[in-house]
């Protein structure tokens, strides 16, 4: 006998994602809850939150949704342009939502600063990012700036975007990171062979490379630490 689609209007009105957060705020709600609440609706066959949860079980886990574009977002069962959206709409807002904690201005005086600045924003993402920090005499950063997305090499991350960017900020120094997907930070030797391309094009620029971190998950390295730069 074929079961019969559960759908959201079979759910009891006090257990519907949106009436639980109404009565218990939004952290007492699972991933899929928030996720359906986003989702808005779900399709014929299943409701919302049923979509939410073959979402999360099909990507793996809530930090797979990061780095999906809207066409990969759209290659999923239920989704469709407008949900793909709303979903980045909402991951958006929570990636600006860590940027804009420091409502002072942000002062790097070390590689922990930089890190702590950076690696809610890194450690989760599935494909590498090179991001820079652009910084001003007294050491406040006056920019931040994502210069490549995919793997990090030579080809992708040249010297002359990085300071093309940071001469178009005015910037006196910079930090650069990028994240490792597989959650490892241990640098590799393209990661330390880039660096001293780096620093060497800052030293003819007059834009001093102050440090390159590699951002794991939950763990950072500093080139400058490491002497390796």
């Amino acid at each position: 006998m074929e079961s019969q689609a559960f759908l959201l209007r079979d759910i009891p009105h006090e257990e519907r994602p949106r009436e639980r957060m109404m009565s218990y705020g939004a952290s007492a709600l699972s991933h899929a809850e928030l996720l359906a609440i986003l989702l808005r609706t779900g399709t014929r066959q299943e409701s919302a939150i049923h979509v939410a949860q073959r979402i999360l079980k099909q990507v793996g886990s809530i930090r797979q949704l990061v780095d999906l574009s809207i066409e990969e977002l759209t290659q999923i069962k239920g989704i469709g342009p407008a949900k793909a959206v709303q979903l980045k709409a909402g991951i958006e807002l929570g990636r600006r939502l860590v940027s804009s904690r420091h409502m002072e201005p942000v002062i790097i005086r070390s590689p922990h600063d930089a890190a702590e600045l950076l690696s809610e924003q890194l450690r989760y993402l599935q494909k590498e990012h090179f991001v820079c920090l652009f910084l001003n005499t007294k050491n406040h950063v006056i920019a931040q700036e994502t210069l490549s997305m995919g793997s990090l090499n030579a080809s992708i991350v040249h010297p002359r975007e990085v300071f093309r960017a940071a001469i178009k900020c005015s910037s006196a120094s910079l930090v650069c990171a990028h994240n490792h997907p597989s959650g490892d930070p241990t640098p590799s030797p393209e990661d330390i062979s880039l660096t001293s391309r780096l620093v060497e094009a800052g030293n003819i620029i007059g834009i001093e490379v102050l440090d390159h971190l590699i951002i794991g998950d939950g763990a950072f390295v500093s080139l400058k630490e490491r002497g390796q730069m």
